[in-house]
């Protein structure tokens, strides 16, 4: 696991509680564990419908999918496939039923229980506040965003999707105009620090082509430890 110490434990046990809510089991019981679970069922926190996921460990590759689908030819191809691979990414699509379009890439999943000492940066505002740009409206609550002390103009904000009561995905945007300042790192770790004050684990997904995001996170405390997660969507 990525901490150590009383305060990795407790990350540990947050982070295991979340894997095991949002994939079905966690840790895996073999190199690649298939199991059918119910959420890939419903409607993820947005609407999205996310057939199948998949996280690849230290300790193995969890591949949840809907239920029904866990055995077969199909999904003993993908566990022989190796992971972290564009051959899984097609098995993976292939057993949930969907082409290989629908599956993201092999995406850097990241968490801490320790984020950086930085300087708060934000406020919390209700999603109605006339500053906000469309995609933090999509958040229910209060989302943290820093914004122009003069002009109230939106500068950069930060809000999680709650995957699990214990884990949430930090999301973080910043005005064209704001770059360069440090206020995305500074708002992820001070929305890491609530995340972390309700009981949950705050995680960081992004693309791995997007420098500038692994750049935050690095920043911000939230450290590439090899995890990968990949999404295949309905």
């Amino acid at each position: 696991m990525p901490s150590s110490g009383s305060s990795g434990r407790e990350g540990d046990a947050r982070l295991t509680a979340h894997l095991e809510a949002y994939l079905g089991r966690w840790p895996p019981r073999a190199a690649v564990d298939v199991v059918g679970h119910e959420a890939r069922l419903g409607p993820a926190w947005d609407g999205a419908s996310v057939v199948a996921v998949a996280v690849a460990s230290p300790a193995g590759t969890l591949v949840s999918v809907v239920p029904g689908r866990q055995s077969g030819p199909a999904a003993s191809r993908l566990a022989a496939t190796p992971v972290l691979t564009d051959d899984f990414r097609r098995e993976l699509a292939a057993l949930a039923g969907v082409g290989e379009a629908q599956a993201s890439p092999w995406l850097p999943f990241r968490w801490t229980v320790e984020p950086a000492d930085l300087p708060d940066a934000g406020q919390w505002v209700g999603p109605e506040h006339p500053a906000l740009p469309d995609w933090l409206r999509l958040f229910a609550g209060p989302v943290l965003v820093a914004l122009d002390p003069v002009t109230g103009r939106y500068l950069a904000g930060v809000a999680a999707k709650p995957h699990t009561r214990w884990g949430r995905e930090l999301a973080v945007g910043t005005d064209e105009a704001a770059r360069g300042r440090g206020l995305a790192r500074r708002l992820v770790a001070q929305k890491a620090r609530a995340v972390l004050a309700d009981g949950a684990v705050p995680l960081y997904v992004h693309h791995p082509d997007n420098v500038a995001s692994a750049r935050v996170a690095d920043a911000a405390g939230l450290a590439d430890t090899g995890w990968r997660i990949l999404y295949v969507w309905g």
